[in-house]
């Protein structure tokens, strides 16, 4: 089968790394790079409680960006066996199922929950926080009967959903209803993330929430909030005019575009009622903001905003994957003695009164209808043509571009 893949060594690691700084489609555009379209056997079933899955649509993230241009901080790594097929949004139909999986057919249509934790991994005794639900945070993601890796998509048993095929333990699959269409069904994963942080650190009623990004995980996140039904104003920090609409169609009471000057400082300072002060030399200071930031970005600048548009004693929720970078003040941290919150995938929630999966909670909020995402994807791509794929990821601002997905 044809899959996407990447594939470390220490050269093509550090000539990427040289060449993408004179034309970052090196990445992914030289046979000479960590990214290659391969011809791979498909995936066999690890054992008789796995089951072999045919993607219909296997997303683009956010976190598959950073891993294409190098940006993943080495801390990741040992979480990774290569090569691996790239991509962990998926959605597809059941091809194979293992001997001793239960109520499961060949034809059902299935997203996948990407997580390789003690259960997937055959570990029988399993770590604290696998027994109580956050399996997001696992001990032993590089233990057990399958190779390291935090998620499919990052092992190289599994397969990834960048390929016709991928495999996956039975607790990790979730049947779609027949209402839920395919397009919502490839976003069960990125809407899953967001309802994770929100459920998490859920807005009190007549919170302020300021919402920094609106690309798919910020759209999301606005997405959530509303369908959750929480009491709250969401104020929606933009980069591009289709963004912007988006947002609004999924409830955001205010837009504000980031522009290049500092304008957009003064100006949601003031939809947050807060005060700018002028420092002897560098960004203004802004006193008050919102009571609730879910930084959605993951840049030096996404950072800063965070930090600088939190109200004393308010609440800043990670969701943009930040890793190493330079430039970040963390003097409102204490200053203003901010809750400083990350939050990675999804895991068990509290809802309605009993624990369930967060991609459970995603589908039964398409279904119930409280929430399409349809809308968000944009473009289509068969893998042959991933170059073109990942180009127009790259250039989102220069047209209506929000989620891109792959067709094997």
């Amino acid at each position: 089968m044809n899959s996407i893949q990447f594939e470390y060594s220490v050269p093509r690691y550090a000539l990427s790394k040289i060449m993408g700084k004179v034309s970052k489609s090196f990445y992914w555009n030289s046979k000479l790079s960590c990214v290659r379209l391969r011809r791979v056997e498909v995936p066999k079933l690890p054992n008789d409680e796995w089951v072999k899955v045919k993607v219909k649509y296997g997303g683009i993230c956010g976190s598959d960006l950073n891993l294409i241009l190098l940006k993943d901080s080495p801390v990741t790594s040992p979480f990774a066996s290569f090569p691996f097929t790239i991509g962990h949004e998926v959605v597809g139909t059941i091809e194979e199922v293992g001997a001793k999986v239960e109520n499961m057919n060949v034809g059902d249509r299935v997203v996948i929950d990407p997580i390789l934790s003690c259960i997937t991994r055959g570990i029988a005794d399993p770590c604290p926080n696998c027994r109580r639900g956050d399996y997001n945070l696992c001990h032993f993601m590089v233990e057990g009967e399958i190779s390291p890796g935090l998620l499919i998509g990052t092992c190289r048993d599994t397969g990834g959903s960048w390929g016709s095929y991928l495999v996956a333990h039975k607790s990790q699959v979730l049947k779609l209803p027949d209402n839920v269409n395919d397009l919502n069904g490839v976003l069960v994963e990125p809407f899953s993330c967001a309802l994770h942080a929100v459920l998490r650190n859920p807005p009190k009623k007549g919170d302020t929430v300021l919402v920094i990004g609106a690309g798919t995980i910020g759209i999301c996140v606005v997405a959530a909030i509303r369908a959750l039904e929480f009491p709250c104003r969401i104020v929606v920090l933009a980069k591009h005019g289709f963004q912007a609409q988006l947002a609004s169609h999924y409830g955001a009471d205010e837009i504000i575009y980031l522009t290049k000057n500092k304008n957009y400082i003064y100006e949601t300072a003031k939809s947050l009622h807060a005060s700018v002060l002028e420092p002897f030399f560098g960004d203004p200071v802004v006193q008050g903001g919102a009571d609730l930031i879910f930084e959605c970005v993951g840049s030096k600048q996404s950072i800063n905003d965070a930090l600088r548009f939190a109200r004393n004693g308010g609440k800043v929720v990670l969701l943009g994957l930040a890793g190493i970078m330079d430039g970040v003040d963390w003097t409102a941290v204490w200053l203003n003695e901010l809750d400083i919150k990350g939050s990675f995938a999804y895991s068990t929630e509290e809802y309605k009164g009993k624990k369930m999966r967060t991609l459970q909670i995603a589908i039964e909020l398409m279904s119930d209808e409280k929430v399409d995402l349809s809308p968000l994807v944009t473009h289509r791509f068969p893998l042959e043509n991933y170059r073109d794929a990942l180009q127009t990821v790259i250039n989102k601002g220069k047209g209506p571009i929000m989620k891109v997905v792959f067709e094997p």
